[in-house]
């Protein structure tokens, strides 16, 4: 007998098939049991009926519980009332293990209680909608990069030196010397786009970073491209074509996961180029014209990301902020040495910062001066100096977190629900 995956089940249609997966719920009339089943590609009614499969397996089908373990074996066909559009006329079943009264229920739970219950959560038609999608997101961004001759190059977890700043560094021993968690994998990429031109890393990264904001993860993913000979308008056209590809991905191959969780689609259709693209000069005067405090020379918190990308129906992209509040690494604009060559991609809705990046400091010494000037070990960023000393280039890149992505094209209010198991400020179980 053939086993079949639920979402293949529209090819076996008259054909008789074996399912295997869990109970999602039972409902009983007379002699009928309509068990709606899961097996992880999909949902599928199935029909007990007590004249077909006999006394035993009826009174079996009756006491499975909700999440119990089951084998099906039955006749695929079309029913344009069940969910799906199909049934199984079910011949044979075979309970595989009786759950345990199921903890989580179909009635409002506090988020701490679910977050309890990750492991379990998982199950939920909602949640596996989200990580469905956030599949379809990663495959998106290896496809986008692969396909324009980028080359994934892993980059370390362990690092002896800080990145995006020493104040939101996870430590740990490595052996005799002292090694941090990544935040990013930008550095060593620089090193590897050296080597190869156009490079791209993807991988977890770590930020050990007091909040507890709805966009704030301890642990989360990035894709980082990094391009040889590349400046800052360069990587402005590269965000917006990622982005833009990105979305389109996940409308063509998603809209069902989209439907569970409710998405306005009509929101993501407009994610085309081109993107509004505002100095950071423009966007504080924005956003001192609608009453907010900022002054120039401050960065942007949570609040200002949502009132600026309130003004704008697709991403925004803000670029040449001071070099004052950019990390050491950043290239200087050569007519404004006051301020960088970087940008930031705010995504609408109030989803804030999902892409950040920009032109990298070449110059040796320019360089050296500000690891000094940001007091960072010299020793420890040597190799990265050596970038500059064996043929130097201009070169550029930026960083996408993937659960941002999720949140704002799932449409979810916390980044808690974008990846499997969530580290969260004081959260580390399960």
């Amino acid at each position: 007998m053939p086993v079949a995956y639920i979402e293949d089940i529209a090819r076996h249609v008259g054909e008789e098939v074996t399912i295997r997966g869990w109970l999602r719920h039972r409902r009983s009339s007379g002699k009928i049991h309509f068990l709606v089943v899961r097996d992880g590609t999909g949902d599928l009614q199935a029909v007990v009926s007590k004249g077909t499969v006999g006394e035993e397996q009826f009174a079996q089908s009756a006491a499975l519980t909700q999440e119990s373990s089951l084998i099906l074996t039955g006749k695929v066909r079309q029913e344009a009332r069940a969910p799906g559009g199909f049934e199984l006329d079910v011949t044979r079943v075979e309970p595989v293990q009786l759950a345990e009264p199921f903890p989580i229920q179909p009635k409002e739970h506090g988020v701490g209680f679910l977050m309890e219950h990750r492991h379990l959560w998982l199950r939920s038609s909602r949640q596996h909608a989200i990580l469905r999608i956030r599949h379809e997101i990663i495959r998106a961004c290896r496809s986008f990069f692969d396909d324009r001759g980028f080359v994934l190059v892993d980059t370390p977890i362990f690092t002896p030196n800080a990145c995006e700043g020493t104040t939101t560094l996870f430590q740990t021993q490595y052996f005799d010397e002292t090694a941090f968690l990544t935040q990013s994998g930008q550095l060593y990429s620089e090193a590897t786009a050296a080597a190869f031109g156009k490079v791209y890393c993807f991988g977890p990264t770590f930020r050990a970073e007091k909040s507890k904001t709805r966009r704030h993860l301890m642990e989360f993913w990035m894709v980082e491209p990094e391009v040889a000979f590349a400046e800052l308008p360069d990587m402005i056209d590269l965000a917006e074509g990622f982005l833009s590809f990105i979305v389109g991905h996940v409308l063509k191959t998603s809209r069902n996961d989209l439907a569970v969780l409710e998405r306005d689609l009509s929101k993501l259709e407009r994610v085309v180029p081109p993107f509004p693209r505002i100095t950071y000069e423009e966007a504080i005067a924005l956003l001192q014209k609608k009453g907010n405090p900022i002054q120039r020379g401050d960065d942007f918190g949570g609040d200002e990301e949502t009132l600026l990308s309130s003004e704008f129906d697709r991403p925004v992209i803000v670029h040449r902020y001071p070099a004052a509040i950019k990390a050491f690494y950043m290239q200087t604009d050569p007519s404004r040495p006051d301020l960088a060559l970087c940008m930031d991609v705010l995504a609408p809705e109030g989803y804030g910062e999902i892409i950040g990046g920009g032109q990298r400091m070449h110059d040796h010494e320019q360089l050296l001066a500000r690891i000094r000037e940001h007091k960072l070990p010299e020793e420890a960023f040597r190799w990265y100096l050596d970038l500059r000393r064996y043929g130097s280039v201009p070169h550029a890149g930026f960083g996408m977190g993937i659960e941002r992505a999720v949140a704002w094209i799932c449409g979810l209010d916390h980044v808690r629900e974008t990846i499997a198991f969530p580290r969260m400020l004081y959260k580390l179980y399960p």
